[in-house]
């Protein structure tokens, strides 16, 4: 997709977002609206994946760590095909294979079921190392939360992603400042992130998180990266899309109410 196309796109994947949410009267808007930028490009542009083959062998693997955020991942499945835009509005029923944390074992196009947070990057490493071992050419992405890397598990995984060369690894950090009890620097600072990662043996590269052509950009850059693995800092607004969301922890796990709805999809047309 060019620039503009996936502009459009990473709006149509917010509006998946709030409508499952807001039918759920349950969910993370405020991380999943951070992340969305990075996920249409991922799904739109940067992924060697195919719809209609989901345990294809040979595709590029997404590892969603801060998994709360599956709202923003479904949308952009559905929205490539994996399964009916219309199944957005069972998120969270108990009837639905959409619940609240993406289980792979039961949502196509999910690589990893995730939700205790801090362990998706041992899983995207195991990922990384069996290609390795397999001799593919398959890439793992693995998207961690900024406050998500106050666990401990994170740096342990993060040690050996750099001890085995792990190249065919790119980690993105969607730093919106923003966790459930306020800014990530109050609660168990992590920064300077971009450091942190760098002492650990990563490439890093610091971008704005919610520009499109950045992000692809940042993308290119990391497939060239040799015998390390990539960390992309990518500087983003929690709640980015819907103005009264914008930068409020309170949106961290809330739903709209009708009239809030209403607002935020006028917003996102």
């Amino acid at each position: 997709m060019e620039i503009e196309e996936l502009k459009t796109m990473a709006k149509k994947v917010r509006r998946g977002i709030i409508e499952e949410v807001y039918k759920a009267q349950s969910g993370h808007p405020g991380g999943s609206l951070s992340v969305a930028d990075i996920l249409t490009v991922l799904y739109f542009d940067e992924l060697n994946v195919d719809e209609k083959n989901p345990k294809w062998e040979d595709r590029d693997r997404l590892v969603l760590s801060k998994g709360h955020c599956s709202p923003a991942l479904y949308s952009c499945l559905a929205n490539r095909g994996f399964f009916d835009v219309e199944k957005l509005t069972t998120f969270r029923n108990i009837e639905s294979k959409l619940q609240g944390h993406p289980d792979m074992t039961k949502v196509p196009g999910v690589d990893m079921t995730t939700g205790s947070l801090g362990q998706g990057l041992s899983a995207a490493n195991g990922m990384a190392i069996a290609g390795k071992m397999d001799k593919k050419n398959y890439r793992v992405y693995c998207i961690l939360g900024d406050g998500e890397i106050e666990e401990g598990q994170i740096w342990e995984a993060a040690m050996a992603s750099s001890k085995y060369k792990l190249d065919n690894l790119c980690v993105i950090v969607d730093n919106n400042n923003l966790q459930i009890d306020g800014t990530i620097d109050k609660v168990m600072s992590p920064y300077p992130i971009d450091e942190k990662f760098k002492s650990f043996g990563f490439q890093i590269i610091n971008i704005d998180g919610n520009d499109i052509e950045e992000i692809k950009k940042a993308f290119e850059v990391a497939k060239n990266v040799k015998e390390k693995p990539v960390c992309i800092i990518a500087k983003t607004t929690k709640g980015k899309g819907v103005s009264f969301m914008e930068n409020k922890a309170e949106w961290h796990g809330k739903a709209p109410n009708e009239e809030q709805y209403k607002q935020a999809m006028e917003e996102l047309k």
